[in-house]
């Protein structure tokens, strides 16, 4: 029997057109806008490297965004499952790619989620779910890359 099945939409718009189009690699920007009914528009470029506006959000950097917030969700949902009460989550998320002649891929990517615990939550319980939420994540169980969690709780003073 299938499970339940969720589709989303996105419209992403290219911005970057100057006036010649693609004549020439350099001729146009790599700003589009992303956007979903209801939602505040993102405003997207290519990673700097490639051309891009650094002021603007790259695929890879969205790519690495999804992995930590489905993540924190996953584990949010554990603690208060759990009776682990968290009162602060800050996961500073590295992605690594490398670029090859075939194309380029994410190589790794590493969580880093600093957790604060209220006192008397089960700390060893809270370190543990990580596992758990790294086992739930649908956006890391659709890639095909290593994703790592490093997490760190600590109490709260």
């Amino acid at each position: 029997m299938a499970g339940k099945q969720h589709t989303y939409h996105v419209r992403t718009t290219w911005t970057g057109n100057r006036g010649q189009g693609t004549e020439h690699y350099r001729a146009y920007d790599r700003d589009h806008v992303i956007q979903a009914e209801g939602k505040p528009d993102l405003s997207g470029s290519s990673d700097p490297a490639f051309r891009g506006n650094p002021a603007r959000w790259s695929p890879e950097d969205l790519l690495l965004a999804s992995v930590s917030a489905c993540h924190k969700l996953w584990y949010l949902h554990l603690c208060a499952e759990a009776g682990i009460i968290i009162t602060a989550y800050e996961d500073y998320a590295e992605g690594r790619m490398e670029e090859s002649p075939e194309g380029g891929r994410f190589t790794q990517i590493t969580l880093r989620p600093q957790v604060t615990v209220r006192s008397g939550s089960d700390h060893e319980q809270a370190q543990a779910l990580h596992h758990e939420a790294h086992r739930q994540c649908f956006i890391a169980n659709s890639l095909n890359v290593p994703v790592m969690c490093e997490g760190t709780v600590v109490t709260e003073a």
